[in-house]
């Protein structure tokens, strides 16, 4: 019966719930998942992979059961990323001998189930992009893309893994999604529009908001220090902004860059100087070699204008 519960109910619900609580308290605790990462072999299985370590890594539960999750994804992808530099069926060989090395029998043979599963899912995929109905640029088709995709993923995991593996993406693309239909939105007013796209960056996780703000932060900083010098200031004064935005380990590295470009400047012009009173192609292809490395000289055509307008010689 719908409506406000009877007394009976609510007492026998709030016992349970003082049962449970009871319970808990007194359970033992249960074990977190180990997590064990995949050494990088003596030789690696691909040129591509030289020098890299495996990304991700299995979490193992005490009964030997896996977690499919980012991370184990993450160390699939590291190894399928190699496909066309070898084969599909080499690599999914090569995963297989990794997680025999690594992992416990049972762990192992659950770990290749969730990879099994997860190359199938990739196969499916390739379907789902070629399908010409869910193309299209606007944000109601970019809805049934997401739609069809979040289908897809069903069909291969459960909705804890979708969560554990794909949660980060899908809450991206339904933040994205919500931005789209609030600028397509023409009953909005543009202040209604920024109150709602604000509303929006408040509700991103701490992570996700840091991540989107940082690189506008440091465009901020540097446009204050462009007007702290404009002003007069000197280094010390940009050094004490940038260690107060970045802390000052990143405010010494900025420091060494500022040093590199100015010190990149003085070449150039030293260099245009000198080009003025040359006409003859050798002579000014002598002054680079002499002034520049073969690397440095790729990007003279950003400051030399004759080298923007006719090119840069691939040869150099």
């Amino acid at each position: 019966m719908k409506g406000r519960a009877t007394p009976l109910v609510a007492a026998t619900a709030a016992a349970a719930l003082f049962l449970a609580a009871l319970a808990g308290r007194h359970a033992p605790p249960v074990a977190a998942p180990q997590v064990v990462t995949v050494a990088p072999p003596a030789t690696p299985f691909a040129r591509s992979l030289q020098g890299t370590r495996p990304d991700g890594a299995v979490r193992v539960a005490p009964d030997d059961s896996v977690v499919a999750d980012a991370q184990l994804i993450e160390l699939f992808d590291y190894y399928l990323s190699t496909v066309g530099e070898k084969s599909p069926d080499a690599v999914r060989a090569e995963i297989g001998r990794e997680l025999g090395r690594t992992l416990q029998p049972q762990a192992s043979a659950a770990a290749k189930r969730v990879l099994a599963r997860y190359i199938a899912y990739r196969q499916a995929m390739a379907g789902l992009e070629a399908d010409r109905r869910l193309a299209g640029p606007d944000a109601a088709a970019l809805k049934r893309r997401l739609a069809a995709l979040h289908g897809l993923r069903a069909q291969y995991f459960s909705q804890r893994e979708m969560a554990a593996i794909f949660g980060r993406e899908e809450a991206a693309n339904a933040d994205a999604l919500a931005r789209l239909d609030i600028r397509d939105d023409r009953t909005l007013t543009a202040q209604q529009k920024r109150d709602r796209l604000a509303a929006l960056d408040a509700g991103l996780p701490a992570d996700v908001r840091a991540a989107r703000e940082a690189p506008l932060k440091i465009v901020r900083v540097q446009e204050e220090a462009e007007r702290l010098r404009a002003s007069g200031a000197g280094d010390d004064d940009v050094f004490r902004l940038r260690a107060a935005a970045f802390g000052a380990d990143a405010a010494v590295r900025l420091a060494d860059v500022d040093r590199e470009e100015a010190a990149w400047k003085r070449r150039i012009d030293a260099y245009l100087a000198e080009r003025r009173g040359l006409h003859d192609e050798a002579a000014v292809a002598a002054l680079r070699s002499r002034m520049f490395s073969a690397d440095e000289q790729r990007r003279l055509a950003a400051y030399d204008p004759a080298r923007s307008e006719t090119g840069a010689n691939p040869r150099e």
